[in-house]
Parts: C-alpha cells; sequence; structure tokens
C-alpha cells in the first residue's frame, strides 16, 4: 500500500467519526454529561466516541513519535504493521450487513489502546538503544 492509500484510509475514518461526533454534539451534550449513566443508547454512543477519539489521538501522537526514531527501512516496516494492524481492527470490530455499517466502539477503542501499548513499548525500546526491526511489522 502506498502512503496516499495510509494517508486516505486515515483521512475517511477520521472524517467519519468526526462527522458523526459533530452532528451528536449538539443533540447529546445535554444528556452526555454524566457517562457512568447514559439517558439512552445515542447518549451511550456519544461517551463511546469521546474515548475512542481520545485513544485514537494518542495512536497518532504514538505513532508519530516512534516513525521519529526510525530509518528509512524501520519506517517502511512500521507502515506495513500498522495497516495490517488497521485491517485488523477493522475486520474485528465493524461490519456491513446491507442495512447499513455498524461499528463496536468499544471495541474499536480496546484495539486502539493496545495498539497505543505497543507502539509506546518500541518508543522505550528504540530509546533505550535497542530498537527491534522484527517487532515494528506486528
Amino acid at each position: 500500500m502506498t502512503t496516499n492509500t495510509l494517508k486516505s484510509t486515515i483521512r475517511n475514518t477520521s472524517i467519519a467519526i468526526v462527522t458523526s461526533a459533530a452532528f451528536m454534539l449538539p443533540m447529546f451534550a445535554w444528556g452526555a454529561e454524566n457517562c457512568d449513566k447514559p439517558n439512552n443508547d445515542f447518549d451511550g454512543l456519544y461517551c463511546l466516541t469521546k474515548v475512542y477519539l481520545e485513544a485514537d489521538k494518542e495512536l497518532n501522537n504514538s505513532y508519530s513519535k516512534l516513525s521519529k526514531l526510525l530509518n528509512k527501512q524501520q519506517k517502511a516496516t512500521l507502515k506495513r504493521g500498522q495497516l495490517a494492524w488497521m485491517r485488523e481492527r477493522n475486520d474485528q470490530c465493524s461490519y456491513n450487513d446491507g442495512d447499513g455499517f455498524f461499528v463496536n466502539m468499544s471495541c474499536a477503542t480496546n484495539k486502539t489502546a493496545n495498539r497505543v501499548n505497543f507502539l509506546n513499548e518500541r518508543v522505550r525500546e528504540c530509546n533505550a538503544g535497542s530498537c527491534r526491526d522484527s517487532r515494528l511489522d506486528d
């Protein structure tokens, strides 16, 4: 896959999430103040989306931080691993059944948080002077 494909996938995913959050914000802000006890499924979705967006921001920061520590070949390996992870996350956390496209936000958030942890472990390894190329495409 090319850099443009990665950027396009990330952009399209981000646009869909941000757009849905933007439309939901005015409608549900009053009812989603307390995410411990959402009033309804839409308030629950709003809360899950907020958490996912934060995890996604952390993912982007961790990926960027790690990328800055790598040479050109290592960056290509990391990118392949990231694209594979994105496909796996999408396959496991979303589906289209003809009636619509569905995303399990809890699944997506958990997968994203796990990936953030993975990337941060690679950052620690590289900062310690022991970047392991074999782990970059996991």
